[in-house]
């Protein structure tokens, strides 16, 4: 385990210094998270291509495969990092989400790739809780939200250089070596994921020799970690109140009332997802949808069982799950546009690959990195002494601003205008990421950080990443159209608003 800091005075003197050292990491930590995400969005033409599937698939293996098992697991895990190292569990996690974007390259089938997108789902479901919760121990509440936005910028910073490494590599390996020359019978997309995920090892080897700070320092309030074994026990009950078959084991013995009312939340879910199925097809979607959803649904019901307080404070309390709906619905178009506007641009505006890589990638990852620390940064100074609904109202104005250049880079016939619409989109689009999280760790007690972390990226997950990527991708097979794909999404922007506004509402009045 990495030095814990047993001295809060000495500590408080060095944390400073040391507290930028950190942020540095997790922000590498962060951009090489979402590069491995990412890399599947450039390389969309040749993996469809060469395992013969349509946008829909795509959009399964981008958001769905990875999302549900992202959620899954994130609350476990959540929980694991409000009790043992966080350190070490975020360069575990690290090194597993690196591994298995190693064996994407080795991938022949739509399964294959699906089997190891679920495996980088699972690696990454680590980060955001454990950095976070890093993060609001490395800094004072009043420095939290832009030490926050800095970490996020890495998500802008990572999408971007993704697009840039997955051209470079498959474009050099392809060139290098011809159909039928290639070494293992390689592609150059394999040969992408191969080189993006085998540099994660290392940098988990340097995550781990990071320093634990003191948990609640900055509240006065210090949790101790627990014994190892003792976390590793909780994790394992915990892992049995969300993933199936197990839960229905977890629920039998909290009495026969709960069993029940479990069986009846499956039979529902499964008879929405056999609905879907018959109604739609994609089985696979429905399938791992149902089961993120039934698996949710029986950790909150354990939830509310073994821990009330933590129930109450992820559940019941308005600000948060308005919060949560609110941007969780916002990251659907934001997710469906990460996913399909590298396409988008090679398709509709004839950009080359290398041009989309260098300028849409640059150009969005400039924007989000920027965005996301002013967001950030301008919740911290809007929400100065606890006004979290200033905050809110930072997610609400940027989110809002950016349906302007979103809309414009959906109808332009223009290359130029498209192009230049990039920037100021996901500027915008990212502000709202940089104002929410700073309002989500503020709203929480120190000692449920992480599992509240994990709860705000299960709307990300479940309503943005495994709903948004497939539903765009959807009605672009089912139309024939991108376009209209990309543009159906933006009437999220609706409900995401009535959410956010539940959530400022609750806020100001707490505030009162």
């Amino acid at each position: 385990m990495g030095e814990v800091a047993r001295d809060p005075g000495e500590q408080s003197a060095r944390v400073e210094g040391y507290s930028w050292y950190a942020l540095g990491v997790l922000v590498l930590v962060c951009l090489l998270n979402f590069v491995d995400r990412q890399l599947l969005t450039i390389l969309a033409a040749d993996i469809k291509r060469d395992l013969a599937i349509d946008d829909g698939q795509f959009g399964f293996l981008y958001g769905t495969a990875f999302g549900v098992f992202y959620a899954l697991f994130g609350i476990p895990l959540g929980k694991l990092a409000d009790r043992y190292a966080r350190t070490r569990l975020l360069s575990i996690g690290l090194a597993l989400w690196s591994g298995m974007t190693a064996l994407s390259g080795l991938s022949r089938s739509f399964v294959q790739l699906g089997a190891a997108r679920i495996g980088v789902g699972v690696g990454e479901a680590t980060a955001g809780p454990c950095a976070y919760s890093l993060l609001a121990d490395y800094f004072p509440p009043r420095r939290r939200a832009t030490a926050i936005a800095i970490y996020s910028a890495g998500i802008y910073l990572g999408g971007g250089v993704s697009l840039y490494l997955g051209t470079s590599i498959a474009s050099a390996w392809n060139h290098a070596f011809p159909v039928g020359a290639r070494p293992l019978g390689l592609a150059g997309w394999q040969a992408a994921f191969l080189a993006v995920g085998l540099p994660g090892l290392l940098l988990a080897a340097w995550v781990r020799s990071l320093r634990e700070p003191l948990r609640g320092r900055y509240e006065g309030a210090v949790h101790a970690d627990m014994p190892g074994k003792d976390a590793l026990r909780a994790f394992v009950a915990d892992l049995g109140t969300i993933v199936p078959p197990f839960t229905l084991v977890a629920a039998a013995r909290r009495g026969g009332s709960a069993l029940v009312a479990n069986l009846v939340v499956l039979a529902i879910i499964s008879a929405c997802a056999a609905a879907a199925t018959v109604t739609l097809g994609d089985p696979l979607q429905w399938i791992a949808l149902g089961t993120g959803i039934y698996a949710i649904a029986s950790w909150a019901s354990a939830l509310r069982a073994a821990d009330p307080a933590a129930y109450a404070v992820i559940w019941k309390s308005a600000p948060i799950v308005g919060l949560n709906i609110g941007y969780g619905l916002l990251s659907a178009v934001s997710y469906a546009s990460a996913a399909f506007g590298p396409l988008f641009a090679m398709q509709y505006h004839a950009i080359s690959p290398t041009a989309v890589a260098l300028v849409v990638g640059g150009s969005a990852a400039a924007g989000g990195a920027l965005g996301v620390i002013a967001g950030g940064a301008l919740g911290d100074r809007v929400g100065a002494n606890g006004a979290n609904s200033r905050r809110i109202l930072v997610v609400i104005f940027a989110s809002a601003l950016s349906l302007v250049p979103n809309v414009i880079s959906l109808l332009t016939p223009s290359p130029t205008v498209f192009l230049l619409s990039v920037f100021p989109m996901w500027f915008l689009t990212s502000a709202a990421l940089g104002g929410s999280s700073g309002a989500m760790v503020n709203l929480v007690p120190p000692g449920l950080r992480a599992t509240a972390t994990a709860a705000f990226f299960l709307g990300a997950t479940i309503l943005g990443l495994a709903l948004g990527p497939y539903s765009a991708g959807r009605v672009s097979a089912e139309f024939g159209s991108l376009r209209l794909g990309l543009g159906a999404m933006l009437l999220l922007f609706i409900p995401a608003f009535v959410a956010l506004a539940v959530a400022w509402r609750s806020c100001r009045r707490l505030e009162r």
